[in-house]
């Protein structure tokens, strides 16, 4: 299978060499990756330079984002700059973070899911975080979702979905859509990513409300906007982002901001989440 992948980057001089560098020493190695340099004020664009002067199937962009970093937008952003550069001959195209350590059989194995299963539209491996001297799971969402920072895409469910959307929540609505669309999500325990840089280190209050307006976007409702907002502050063991979701999802309603998906897609988005929050409380009683 013919892999293309983008890397958005702004301010990685930290951690993009190891993450190139795993890269490069894929047992399956990519036709095209992309690295886009969004206005970094570091080392991060002469890094890029060393890998691009010695891989002739990396190549660089460079583009100039506004500064603020808030998740979804910029990032995606950032992603079509590099995507723009690529033709459309690939089978798997894959959005990668850069501040990821890949194993070195990842793209193979990615590469085996998609083949062995002509339905399976996005799969990945799990990140895990360094906590002292042990890597652990970084374990902010169920195990069926794959995170957004080393997504994988088989084209026509690409396609499908209408690529990526430029909001906060596009590594949810993805996935929601794609099973719209009757794709399956797969998901790979043994594929143990390193992720350098915890999800969201980085991001301030006023995207924290993001997560709130998302949840409205996506058509959740209340109800299952207010169960999302709970189990997420408790993951991230801050009960002040419980109140900036909720006080984003009242925003966004007020303001009357646009959905990302449509009443059908929103109906099934619901059902789906209703359906999820069933069965944990069915099983949770039954192993009691």
């Amino acid at each position: 299978m013919k892999f293309y992948i983008v890397i958005p980057a702004h301010n990685e001089e930290k951690h993009i060499q190891a993450t190139l560098s795993s890269i490069v020493k894929q047992t399956k190695l990519p036709e095209r990756l992309v690295v886009v340099n969004d206005n970094s004020s570091d080392d991060t664009e002469k890094i890029i330079d060393t890998f691009t002067d010695n891989h002739t199937f990396i190549t660089k962009v460079n583009t100039n984002a506004p500064n603020e970093h808030l998740p979804g937008s910029k990032v995606i952003n950032t992603f079509y700059k590099g995507f723009e550069r690529l033709d459309d001959s690939y089978d798997v195209i894959v959005k990668l973070d850069a501040d990821i350590i890949l194993p070195e059989n990842y793209l193979q194995t990615i590469a085996n899911h998609f083949l062995n299963d002509d339905k399976v539209g996005i799969t990945g491996g799990f990140c895990y975080i360094q906590k002292g001297d042990t890597w652990v799971l970084e374990n902010l969402t169920d195990k069926d979702h794959v995170r957004g920072a080393l997504k994988a895409y088989r084209k026509q469910c690409f396609i499908d979905i209408g690529g990526l959307k430029k909001a906060m929540g596009w590594d949810t609505v993805d996935e929601l859509l794609a099973q719209y669309y009757g794709w399956k999500i797969k998901t790979d325990s043994s594929l143990q990513t390193k992720h350098l840089k915890p999800t969201g280190a980085t991001y301030n209050k006023k995207a924290m409300y993001r997560q709130g307006e998302a949840f409205y976007r996506l058509r959740y409702g209340f109800i299952i906007t207010l169960i999302a907002s709970l189990k997420l502050a408790f993951l991230k063991k801050r009960v002040s982002l419980f109140y900036n979701y909720i006080k984003g999802y009242w925003l966004a309603k007020r303001k009357k901001i646009d959905f990302l998906v449509t009443p059908a897609q929103g109906d099934f988005i619901r059902k789906y989440r209703r359906d999820k929050i069933l069965n944990k409380l069915k099983n949770l009683f039954l192993f009691r």
